[in-house]
């Protein structure tokens, strides 16, 4: 753990509590330092551990507390291991208990020095709607029950920042969607996704160009997002635009339970 990792001259533990302010949820509370979150939707962030600030109970203890309280909600314990947890040790010890790490995720950033260009795509309609509206565009691009969406725009219409939904049309359809909450000159950018049959048309650039404009006029200095190792298309689309890694998490959870 470090608390001093800096990137372009953010301090990225300040970065990482941003992050945690975007998209949180009702459904949480503190224990000891960490942040337990039990919403029981598609996001793992939203039903995780995330052991961001100070510790001072035993680890044992800790662990086996959130082993019950996920229990008795009907979910597993997931633990969200940054380069910023308390106690330092925790992933070695979550490991040592069999719990099994997955989904390595790469948190990027970039410095907003100009607006980007945000070309028309043809046959494309950029919509800013209601929170409403736009959970459900989510959930349909994402396949999501219907206790998922619920619970997807509880989340944001109690979230206390400044945000820009985008929705991408055609012919009146939701093809794709994206999010971007502002909060101390940071602009973090949500829920990024495309139909399947509909990427590679410049659906996604054309969203985050026009959101990351909007930030820049709405005074950020610079944007984060965070997406899974693994997705190499979307991170390549983020490389246009000049996001690099800043530093990466993973989670841990029971074998059979990670996802």
């Amino acid at each position: 753990m470090s608390a001093s990792l800096r990137f372009d001259g953010l301090d990225l533990a300040r970065v990482e509590e941003i992050g945690l302010n975007a998209l949180q949820t009702q459904r949480q509370l503190f224990y000891d330092g960490w942040l337990l979150r039990v919403s029981p939707g598609k996001a793992k962030r939203a039903r995780s551990v995330n052991a961001h600030f100070g510790s001072t109970l035993p680890l044992a203890q800790k662990i086996a507390y959130c082993e019950r309280f996920y229990a008795e909600r009907g979910l597993p314990p997931l633990f969200r291991i940054t380069p910023f947890v308390h106690p330092a040790n925790l992933d070695a010890e979550l490991e040592a208990r069999g719990y099994q790490a997955f989904e390595p995720t790469r948190v990027q950033l970039v410095r907003l020095t100009r607006p980007p260009e945000a070309p028309p795509v043809e046959g494309i309609e950029f919509v800013t709607p209601s929170a409403a509206a736009f959970a459900e565009a989510v959930g349909e691009i994402q396949e999501a029950t219907a206790e998922q969406r619920a619970v997807y725009l509880e989340r944001m219409i109690h979230s206390p920042l400044t945000t820009r939904w985008v929705i991408a049309l055609m012919d009146g359809r939701p093809v794709g969607t994206g999010a971007v909450m502002l909060e101390d000159g940071m602009a973090g950018v949500f829920t990024m996704g495309t139909l399947p049959e509909m990427r590679a048309r410049g659906i996604a650039s054309g969203m985050l160009a026009g959101m990351l404009r909007w930030a820049w006029e709405h005074s950020a200095s610079h944007a984060y997002l965070q997406v899974s190792a693994d997705n190499t298309r979307a991170i390549s689309v983020y490389r246009k635009f000049g996001f690099a890694d800043a530093y990466t998490y993973h989670y841990r959870g029971p074998l059979g339970e990670c996802h």
